[in-house]
């Protein structure tokens, strides 16, 4: 019924940039927080960014500063621009969101299969 699809997932040098993105699609009425994890192999998932349904964010110390969230409530999609990128940013990104789903009396959490971010020289 909801699909989260990200996409932007990559190989960068240290120091420099990407950008993910993550639309949801499908009986979609309203999104509520949405946010982006990661899991580095042999660690656990860790939040790195959230952003409310009215703009309110919130980061990891360590992206603090270099990460930055938004969203398009128009296109039901959330974005995730790092620059500076370390080599201990290295993991697989994963989308979640809170949605409401048509028909539904209350929302469910949803994410999104994940992208690979590989900072290496």
């Amino acid at each position: 019924q909801v699909q989260l699809v990200e996409s932007g997932g990559g190989l960068v040098q240290p120091g420099g940039s990407l950008r993910l993105s993550c639309a949801a699609s499908g009986s979609v009425f309203r999104i509520n927080a949405m946010g982006w994890y990661r899991q580095a192999p042999g660690k656990q998932r860790e939040l790195v960014a959230a952003i409310t349904s009215g703009g309110s964010t919130n980061y990891a110390d360590s992206v603090k500063g270099r990460f930055t969230i938004s969203r398009d409530g128009a296109k039901n999609t959330v974005y995730l621009q790092m620059n500076s990128l370390k080599p201990e940013d290295t993991a697989v990104y994963y989308c979640n969101a809170d949605i409401w789903v048509v028909g539904r009396p209350l929302p469910s959490d949803y994410w999104g299969q994940g992208t690979q971010v590989t900072v290496s020289s």
